[in-house]
């Protein structure tokens, strides 16, 4: 390969390893969470992408939109907003149409899409999905609930539940059962241990979903030494982290979740989002069943 052909490469490399910082503008008459929620989506799918963001919420006036675009303008870039005020739309649309920014009306291909299927009109509420409704309310009591029966607290009272996790410690169940709760879900967990057999109270279930975490042996003697690391316990619990005896705790939580014919999942290689999103699936398989 010639120098010029190689040194082509190597620059070529370069653009593509660098980060590219951008300006992200976020116009919101409301709180402005589902453009930060988008935001992070579709820039998670650019490894080198670095928005630099600003956030405007509660955009509700001329003042507040002039004040905006004076800012959008002094440091141009994209824009994505959610404004159901057509006076406040149009006056954003119009500047952005002026400096030459694209902006991008986030939730429009959404609300025109429900508008024709239901053939309903829109509210034009700003901030409507924060309000104060029944769903609020179910995801402070699924909060509440995760929360009191965390790690095997209140096994007496597991029937309330809409899911028990299982598994053996270090395999995510209080994060997946925390993010589960903010979706409305009221989930406990139970941790498996080797020198005690669970409680009988979670073979007896009839309302909640039960299913069981598992995780390589491998995977699990990392993080096990890891979290005693951090503890500066090192050597205070050596079977915690044996990988051997990791492997005999899985095969048994494999053997119960076979035996009582729980759905598992192994968490391996997901994130607490793609555990509690299979989590979800499997509820709502079941309830439509």
């Amino acid at each position: 390969m010639s120098a010029q052909r190689e040194n082509f490469d190597t620059k070529r490399v370069k653009r593509q390893t660098a980060a590219t910082f951008f300006h992200v503008h976020l116009v919101s008459d409301s709180t402005g969470e589902t453009l930060n929620a988008m935001l992070k989506a579709t820039a998670s799918q650019f490894a080198a992408a670095k928005p630099l963001e600003h956030i405007y919420a509660l955009t509700r006036s001329r003042a507040q939109m002039e004040k905006t675009l004076a800012e959008i303008e002094a440091s141009p870039g994209l824009v994505l907003y959610t404004i159901l005020n057509p006076e406040l739309r149009r006056l954003l649309e119009i500047r952005c149409s002026e400096l030459q920014t694209p902006a991008i009306s986030v939730l429009d291909p959404l609300l025109h899409a429900f508008t024709d299927f239901l053939g309903l009109e829109q509210s034009l509420r700003p901030g409507a999905q924060h309000q104060l409704d029944d769903a609020y309310f179910k995801r402070i009591a699924a909060l509440d609930y995760t929360l009191s029966h965390d790690d095997g607290q209140m096994v007496w009272d597991l029937e309330p539940a809409d899911v028990v996790v299982v598994g053996v410690s270090r395999t995510s169940k209080t994060p997946t059962c925390m993010y589960l709760a903010n979706r409305g879900v009221k989930a406990a967990n139970i941790p498996l241990v080797p020198t005690s057999p669970p409680p009988p109270e979670l073979f007896s279930l009839r309302k909640p979903l039960v299913v069981g975490l598992v995780a390589s042996p491998e995977r699990l003697a990392q993080i096990r030494k890891s979290r005693l690391g951090g503890m500066n316990a090192e050597g205070a619990a050596d079977e915690y982290s044996d990988l051997e005896l990791i492997r005999k705790e899985i095969l048994a939580a494999k053997r119960l979740f076979a035996k009582h014919r729980w759905p598992s999942i192994d968490v391996t290689r997901k994130s607490v989002e793609e555990t509690a999103a299979a989590i979800l699936t499997k509820l709502s398989a079941r309830q439509n069943q």
